[in-house]
């Protein structure tokens, strides 16, 4: 399927195409607020506090009641009503007697005692109303169950703590609802001669006591809420910017712009998302300079192939014109030479154009340099040499040298080097080789007498078709790309390969490869 079409007018225009999923800033936050949500479950935990406190109340109010009963039992009927106003104010509830048919006989209320009194939810401010609405919330949420309205009644029969008080003689107790929410708790004890005493009391303390907690909870939870949202815009910023920076620059690189993007490399970040944009960073450099090389690459193709194609083409062309046999040979010749010379060149592109590919891919094993070279210098001498030089190999005492690679690499870089030795080597020369420690890496030398590498020209050797060949040879018997293939190898094996001037002599040229040692 095509690719979505991204605008290119400005960075603006490169924003990401983010697939639908709730973004990493939003997860940040969500996954922080999650974590205050757990905190926001003391609300809930604060009715089951209230719930422990009113039915430890309740418990009070029915020893309250009965020991009332009992001290009302104990005293004269001219001391009950002194004693009442005296009960009723200590414990500070509403006390009141029934006979046995229900009459209510007395009432600390009536006698001027004002220490039960309930508040009108209409005359009070706007947060009462606000925590009244809280409270009706939590109950619905936890689904606590809602007491009855408490309202004033008359008659012992209407109250359901007297009715059992009085007919099962045992202490009863309920506990009501005040018109603002506050729970009312009332007790009925039977009385010994006859009758009921019952209490009524309005645990407002307990409402108070909740909701002030629940208020410093909520204040609690605000400030970490808001440190929390802080916090998380803040890592956000830190972590999604950078990458929303990045991403941009990939996407230029993916639509074709690396030569002019340039990735931040973010060099203040000493973390994770630091070193990732220092690794894009220097990815996209080396993107950038293999496109360059591959458009070089290219370039020096074409150059090098016009040469003997025009060479070929004139040929050609001349043998259409010409009749004398002799001249007839020469072309024909030529045309040998360019066919020859076309396969060798193609044949050299060929091979350096899947070189970095196929090394990437290699799978290195231990090899034993000494041994390959000596190998190789014995298979030479077995063919014969050419002009009669001479190859030595200056092998240090101490064993095989091993390192890590793919051999037949390692064996085409000895192969290049001793055949450019050779083909700068003068008649009756010598070629050296050596190979020895220093440290933890091998050093290899091949030593020619020929005329030398000038200083200058000393990098351009390494380059793809660059070929300085002494003025004895024939043109075009070499591709100039046999030094750039063996630095492509040997850079693969992470070692380095330079051309040098020889010590020993004030002629000749020196190649020295250098090899990481094995580690055994």
């Amino acid at each position: 399927m095509p690719d979505t079409a991204i605008p290119r007018n400005d960075d603006r225009d490169l924003a990401l195409q983010w697939s639908g999923r709730v973004s990493l800033t939003r997860r940040i936050l969500a996954v922080n607020i999650f974590a205050l949500l757990l905190l926001a479950g003391g609300f809930f935990y604060l009715d089951s506090y209230r719930s422990r406190i009113v039915d430890s109340r309740v418990e009070q109010a029915s020893r309250e009641t009965r020991l009332i009963a009992e001290a009302l039992a104990a005293v004269k009927p001219k001391a009950r009503e002194a004693l009442v106003l005296r009960l009723a104010e200590d414990t500070g509830s509403r006390i009141r007697l029934f006979a046995r048919d229900g009459t209510q006989a007395k009432d600390t209320r009536a006698d001027g005692l004002r220490n039960f009194v309930l508040v009108d939810p209409d005359r009070q401010g706007w947060n009462q109303v606000v925590a009244r609405w809280l409270d009706a919330g939590i109950d619905i949420v936890v689904a606590a169950p809602r007491p009855p309205l408490y309202r004033e009644r008359r008659e012992g029969g209407q109250w359901p703590d007297v009715r059992a008080a009085s007919s099962r003689s045992v202490v009863a107790t309920t506990v009501w609802r005040a018109p603002d929410r506050t729970p009312v708790i009332t007790a009925a004890a039977p009385l010994p001669g006859g009758g009921v005493v019952m209490t009524t009391l309005n645990a407002r303390d307990i409402t108070q006591t909740v909701r002030i907690e629940r208020f410093r909870l909520g204040i609690v939870l605000a400030v970490a809420t808001i440190v929390s949202v802080l916090l998380s815009l803040f890592l956000a910023r830190t972590i999604v910017r950078p990458l929303r920076r990045l991403a941009r620059a990939a996407v230029r690189v993916r639509l074709g712009r690396a030569r002019e993007v340039v990735v931040p490399r973010l060099p203040d970040r000493r973390d994770e998302l630091g070193l990732l944009a220092r690794a894009l960073s220097d990815m996209s450099l080396a993107l950038r300079a293999r496109i360059d090389a591959t458009e070089a690459f290219a370039a020096d193709v074409t150059h090098e192939m016009k040469n003997p194609l025009a060479s070929l083409r004139s040929a050609v062309e001349g043998l259409e014109r010409v009749t004398d046999p002799d001249l007839r040979a020469k072309l024909l010749a030529i045309v040998r030479d360019d066919v020859l010379r076309l396969d060798r060149l193609i044949t050299d592109i060929s091979e350096a154009s899947r070189l970095d590919a196929q090394l990437s891919r290699a799978k290195f094993e231990p090899v034993d340099v000494a041994a390959m070279i000596a190998g190789l210098l014995a298979q030479r001498e077995a063919r014969g040499v050419e002009r009669g030089v001479r190859l030595r190999f200056d092998r240090e005492d101490g064993g095989a040298a091993i390192v890590l690679g793919e051999g037949a690499r390692l064996e085409r870089v000895i192969e290049n080097l001793i055949d450019n030795a050779l083909s700068f080597s003068p008649d009756g020369g010598v070629v050296a080789i050596a190979a020895r420690h220093e440290e933890e890496t091998l050093v290899i030398q091949v030593d020619d007498d020929g005329p030398g590498v000038p200083d200058e020209s000393r990098e351009d050797v390494f380059r793809r078709f660059q070929s300085v060949r002494p003025a004895s040879e024939a043109f075009g018997q070499h591709s100039g790309l046999g030094l750039a293939i063996a630095r492509t190898i040997v850079e693969a094996h992470q070692g380095a390969i330079a051309a040098e001037s020889r010590e020993d002599r004030m002629s000749g040229a020196r190649f020295v490869v250098r090899l990481p040692l094995a580690d055994l």
